[in-house]
């Protein structure tokens, strides 16, 4: 009876053990978060899931679970690198953002005829190979370019792509579909404590472009409201699967996709 209550207080110090394990590095090592938009190719492709490192630029209400007012400002506070892949709360609606740090504190940024300016200089952007990317549920060509057909049974969606070297060497594939609004800006100086992003999805991404407003664009982001930095892609779904065709969960998953560093 003994070894039965001792194994018994024994596997349920493992669970208590396994829960805390769980807890430390969901609140304070990395975490999971979805691509729900297109906002982000060719980089990050609608439909994947990709994991961040919370400890890259320390830690803050808006990096805690469920924004657990603990604290205030920044522990081990470090900041981002400009072409880091970031996530972010959003200033107004504090909902999940993924986007690309372009701009640092003291920098100005502007766009102009669609051309990228970082502190007065037009950043480098060279035409290169189309972007390809077949056509599904979580990629419908919805911006209006050109449709081929590979083979017979995998349609597949091109886009004008161009490559741009942001100061600090940091190379970067943007998508770029013509003039829209946000391809001619004002002037903008990012202050203290902020920065400034952008989709690499040109016109197709409400960034710092844009003011910031719920469900819109974010204007200068808070270092503050920074959860982590984007590592690397742990699932990828074409959106085709469906519940109850449990064959389908492997058949809609883009297997070349999984495991990207980031």
């Amino acid at each position: 009876q003994r070894g039965e209550t001792g194994g018994g207080i024994g596997f349920a110090w493992f669970i208590a053990k396994l829960i805390v394990a769980v807890l430390v590095l969901r609140v304070f090592i990395i975490a999971p978060f979805s691509i729900p938009s297109e906002s982000m190719l060719p980089k990050l492709w609608q439909g994947e899931y990709l994991i961040a490192t919370k400890w890259s630029y320390g830690y803050s209400n808006a990096s805690l679970p469920f924004e657990a007012s603990l604290f205030d400002g920044r522990i081990l506070a470090s900041q981002p690198e400009r072409g880091d892949v970031v996530i972010f709360k959003h200033p107004v609606d504090n909902q999940d953002y993924v986007k690309r740090v372009i701009g640092l504190p003291g920098d100005t940024v502007q766009m102009l005829g669609g051309q990228l300016l970082i502190n007065g200089e037009f950043v480098t952007q060279d035409p290169i190979a189309d972007f390809e990317i077949p056509i599904a549920p979580n990629a419908a060509c919805v911006f209006g370019e050109r449709v081929f057909v590979q083979d017979a049974s995998e349609p597949r969606c091109a886009y004008k792509r161009f490559r741009e070297e942001l100061p600090g060497g940091v190379a970067v594939d943007v998508l770029d579909f013509g003039l829209s609004p946000g391809d001619s800006t004002p002037i903008a100086t990012v202050p203290e404590g902020h920065m400034f992003v952008m989709g690499d999805n040109r016109d197709y991404s409400r960034d710092s472009r844009f003011p910031a407003l719920a469900g819109d664009g974010v204007g200068m982001v808070p270092q503050s409201k920074l959860v982590g930095r984007a590592r690397f892609i742990f699932w990828s779904t074409d959106g085709s699967a469906e519940w109850v065709k449990p064959w389908t969960w492997f058949s809609a998953a883009r297997w070349e996709r999984i495991g990207l560093s980031l």
